[in-house]
């Protein structure tokens, strides 16, 4: 697939990972055409409700089927909850269909990272992003050992600004033994803003899910680039 401005759809949860994803596809793949689709209850319908039930899968896959018919080259779900329904997709639509941080994840896995910490300041992101990681290891980097730091700072969800976040998350990391790790990954895109800032804090590369995602896809519809370069 090489289509000079391929359309690729975003289905968002969240007001903030719109602008967020937006702004990292303006930067890494500027050849393609957004279209950003919001539905901004899903995730208090996910947590009322205790987790995902079925009406919400098909609720999710009733916005991808929207995109899908309407003409879209691939796909980025950016809310973390709903990964699980991009398996299904993947098996109904013959199109790229990406998870939130799955190409971050597999980025950082081919890597020379031994230590990794990945950061979030909402309690379900932290279990969530590390489940996901640990199960692409022995696909993406067999027999090559992984030590996964986990970190959750709320204090960072109520920063006043992106400097004052990164501060947070830094302390966080530091409380939790991970002063020493080759790499952060943000569990959230709430949390991109705090990368530049929270890298010069800590001296290490901090890699964020949109920028990756937006890397990936371009080499999926542009080019036959790989996208394995640290950001």
């Amino acid at each position: 697939m090489n289509q000079p401005h391929p359309l690729v759809a975003m289905i968002h949860a969240v007001p903030a990972a719109h602008r967020i994803a937006h702004e990292a596809f303006t930067r890494e793949f500027p050849q393609a055409t957004v279209w950003n689709v919001l539905d901004d209850r899903l995730l208090d319908d996910a947590r009322a409700a205790g987790g995902l039930t079925d009406a919400l899968r098909r609720r999710m896959l009733r916005l991808i089927a929207h995109v899908m018919d309407s003409g879209a080259q691939a796909l980025l779900l950016t809310c973390s909850s709903y990964g699980e329904v991009v398996d299904t997709a993947r098996v109904l639509w013959d199109v790229p269909v990406l998870k939130s941080d799955e190409s971050m994840f597999k980025a950082a896995l081919l890597s020379p990272y031994r230590r990794i910490a990945v950061v979030a300041s909402t309690p379900p992101a932290v279990p969530a992003a590390a489940a996901q990681l640990e199960a692409l290891v022995p696909a993406v980097r067999p027999g090559r050992p992984l030590d996964i730091v986990t970190v959750l700072s709320q204090e960072a969800a109520e920063a006043a600004d992106s400097e004052a976040a990164a501060r947070h998350l830094a302390d966080a990391l530091h409380a939790a033994g991970g002063a020493d790790v080759d790499a952060v990954l943000l569990a959230q895109y709430s949390l991109t803003p705090a990368g530049d800032a929270l890298a010069a804090l800590l001296g290490v590369p901090v890699w964020d899910g949109a920028g990756a995602a937006a890397r990936e896809l371009r080499g999926l519809l542009i080019t036959e680039e790989h996208t394995t370069v640290a950001p």
